[in-house]
């Protein structure tokens, strides 16, 4: 399963989501949206804002700005978690 995240090395919310995918175990793709050509412009065709993080799933599904509850509650729901 592949989970793409958007954001940015200054952005809090983007470290967060970070620090909760790392403490889940979740594997994940970081896109910095300011050192990666077109990363930006994917982060807002994804979710049709300018906010960061953009969590991208394996099934089509993104969260922006989640919080840790909501990306712990995501992963469960695709049974990527099991406590």
């Amino acid at each position: 399963m592949a989970i793409d995240v958007y954001g940015a090395t200054w952005c809090g919310d983007c470290r967060q989501a970070k620090n909760t995918l790392d403490e889940l175990g979740a594997a994940y793709i970081w896109h910095n949206i300011e050192e990666e050509d077109g990363a930006a412009d994917r982060a807002v065709a994804i979710s049709g804002q300018q906010h960061i993080p953009v969590v991208l799933y394996d099934d089509g599904s993104f969260q922006v700005e989640p919080s840790a509850k909501d990306i712990r509650n995501k992963l469960r729901e695709l049974n990527l978690l099991t406590d």
